[in-house]
């Protein structure tokens, strides 16, 4: 298709599904306004409806050491909610997934967070040459997905604890104020253990040993609905901000802020800033700063002009670079050969999107029965 950019945010063709309306405002927010009515609450409605979550949180939890589980990557988001959580008088479970690509600055600020807060920290750390295995399976594979073994195993670690230590509410740092916006067209589902085992069965060079996968019966199933597992977004019953979250960070338990999003990941860094754009010619801030647009947190103008800085600063690219090789112990001259190898779309390879498919059209039809939406998320 021709380029064209939306009138309203800043996505553009880059997505191969993206569509426009007469006035040249994408399907992108349109889909955030009609989500956004149902599921974001910044308002005394959300406040609300936050405090009547919390009474149960805190009922179903009475007696137990501990009556949520919450996931911190040391990350905004999730860095906020674990301090909200504090306020609201609740008993998390702090649980941290390393992956072997933490930065310096990430772990300090999960122990600022921890230490202000009281909380028990449980650290998962990933065997790394189950995450090495990976890492070089998905750019032998060359899709898009690069950061699913990273992202996957996090969840699964995260679901899996839960569930064993019986609690049932996990409360995530996902939102529609800061990530509304994203094309699916670009990868696939990072929960989808059968692309991961497919790809790494075809590319991967050894059996995974102590990395846990999660399985699709019991991530929309058996972990749901037998195991009544709920994982709750208390940002989206709040008027959501993150400069503002960052600054009460800051100032609550001196946060230190990253250069860039993601900036607690090594890994997530050099492949959002340098393996998408180089090899896909995918840009993730658009769909950041469209986000941001169309929750009211920027202007186009602004992104418009942000959009047009380098991504990575040279030095520090090749400094990353190098790391990167080093840490995989792969040669640079192997990382310019995966960079140039054709690609593949995810797809390509065995899925569970039949599977997804049909389980949303039994859904409909439950909802339809019974009158009310069946929800895994809240």
């Amino acid at each position: 298709m021709n380029y064209q950019c939306c009138s309203r945010c800043v996505m553009d063709t880059t997505d191969p599904e993206i569509t426009f309306d007469a006035q040249g405002v994408c399907n992108h927010c349109h889909q955030f306004d009609a989500r956004a009515r149902k599921e974001w609450f910044p308002n005394a409605e959300g406040r609300n409806r936050w405090e009547a979550l919390i009474e149960q949180i805190k009922a179903h939890g009475k007696g137990q050491e501990y009556d949520c589980i919450i996931g911190l990557s040391g990350g905004v988001d999730s860095s906020y909610l674990a301090l909200k959580a504090h306020e609201w008088g609740l008993r998390p479970l702090v649980m941290h997934v390393d992956a072997g690509w933490n930065s310096e600055l990430a772990v300090a600020n999960i122990e600022a967070i921890v230490k202000h807060c009281g909380y028990d920290l449980h650290t998962h750390v990933v065997d790394w040459e189950d995450m090495r295995d990976l890492h070089l399976a998905y750019l032998r594979a060359a899709v898009a997905n690069q950061d699913v073994p990273q992202d996957h195993i996090f969840f699964a670690s995260l679901y899996h604890f839960a569930t064993k230590n019986n609690i049932r509410y996990i409360l995530s740092g996902g939102n529609l104020a800061t990530e509304g916006i994203f094309p699916s067209a670009w990868h696939g589902s990072a929960m989808d253990a059968i692309n991961l085992k497919a790809i790494h069965k075809k590319y991967g060079e050894r059996r995974l040993v102590n990395y846990k996968t999660i399985s699709f019966l019991d991530c929309y199933i058996w972990y749901p609905f037998v195991k009544k597992m709920r994982t709750l977004r208390p940002l989206n019953y709040m008027p959501y901000e993150k400069n503002n979250a960052l600054k009460e960070l800051e100032n609550t338990v001196g946060y230190k802020p990253y250069p860039r999003k993601h900036g607690e990941s090594l890994f997530t860094k050099l492949f959002q800033n340098y393996y998408l754009p180089e090899k896909f010619g995918l840009d993730k801030r658009r769909p950041h700063f469209a986000s941001l647009i169309v929750s009211g947190q920027m202007s186009r103008d602004e992104a418009l002009i942000k959009l047009k800085e380098p991504i990575y600063d040279p030095a520090e690219l090749e400094i990353d670079i190098n790391y990167f090789c080093k840490k995989l112990r792969i040669s640079r001259q192997e990382l310019n050969n995966l960079m140039e190898a054709p690609v593949h779309h995810y797809s390509d390879f065995p899925n569970w999107d039949g599977r997804y498919k049909k389980l949303k059209q039994v859904q409909k039809l439950v909802t339809k029965i019974l009158g009310r939406d069946i929800k895994v998320y809240s």
